[in-house]
């Protein structure tokens, strides 16, 4: 059992270092000017001065009063991040690393830039259902959990329905929060759902994929087999008619789950196991940023 204790700690430590110091130089900064405030509560109205964001003007007043007035607004400071986390079999598949690892330290760099923002922190880790939630918590001690949850959580199931555990999402977080999904969205449709959550939460996908789900190599016949059903079935790889043809289809799929976010307005990052996460995550926090501008 020690042995078992000095692993975990050990092991949750070396993600800690490795993600924290991405965190300080790159993520935190961005992830703190567009999320710092976003949730702001109503206090009072007031005459325009000189240097007031013009966005702030109370149109209906200002006619009435034949003068500019701006609304003010109190910060509410405690923010709330979820982390819903996809642990089903197909994030297991990974030509050089795991989809799974390398959403868990994509997981662990927003947990700490929430938490450097005085962020409260929950998460749920999904299958075809939620089969853990650990409630939003500020502090040190909550950090090493959510570490080692994510690092040695063993799903009891393997298939993935977003559309369940969206539901008991919704059901559990009551108040307006941050939302990370990181999946690789091989569920069925899940838009109408989403939309429901969307309503009261922001919602940010962070789809993870593999570079062998769309590029498959020439080695000849080989046995594929679906993590989630067990399904397997020979495949000719040298066959360049077959890779082709699987190739477009995966684009056309993955076309058609960003045009579905582009229709909900679900924000959606794209990043591959072999590229830095980093760089696809300071993207989009700086067009966020700009957009917020």
């Amino acid at each position: 059992m020690p042995e078992r204790v000095h692993e975990v700690i050990r092991n949750v430590r070396k993600l800690e270092i490795k993600t924290q110091r991405m965190v300080e130089g790159i993520i935190a900064g961005y992830y703190h000017s567009v999320f710092k405030g976003r949730g702001i509560e109503f206090s009072d109205i007031r005459e325009y001065v000189a240097g007031d964001d013009i966005r702030a003007i109370d149109w209906n007043v200002t006619a009435r009063m034949n003068a500019p007035f701006v609304k003010e607004f109190i910060e509410e400071r405690d923010l709330t991040v979820y982390i819903v986390l996809d642990v089903s079999a197909s994030n297991e598949f990974g030509f050089e690393r795991r989809k799974r690892d390398y959403g868990v330290e994509i997981a662990a760099s927003l947990i700490f830039s929430a938490l450097e923002n005085n962020d409260s922190v929950g998460m749920f880790l999904c299958t075809s259902e939620v089969e853990a939630f650990i409630p939003p918590r500020k502090g040190r001690s909550h950090l090493f959990k959510l570490l080692r949850e994510m690092i040695y959580f063993e799903p009891e199931k393997k298939t993935t329905d977003l559309n369940n555990c969206i539901r008991y999402i919704s059901n559990v977080a009551k108040r307006r929060s941050i939302m990370f999904a990181i999946s690789d969205f091989f569920t069925e449709d899940f838009e109408k759902s989403l939309g429901i959550l969307k309503n009261r939460h922001e919602v940010i996908l962070i789809n993870v994929s593999d570079v062998r789900e769309s590029d498959i190599p020439d080695i000849g016949y080989v046995m594929m087999e679906d993590g989630e059903t067990g399904e397997q079935f020979l495949v000719d790889t040298s066959d360049e008619g077959f890779r082709q043809n699987y190739a477009e289809i995966m684009d056309q799929r993955n076309k058609l789950l960003s045009e579905k976010m582009k229709r909900l307005k679900v924000d959606m990052i794209n990043i591959r196991t072999d590229q830095p996460f980093e760089i696809p995550l300071r993207q989009f926090f700086r067009l966020k940023e700009k957009r917020m501008r």
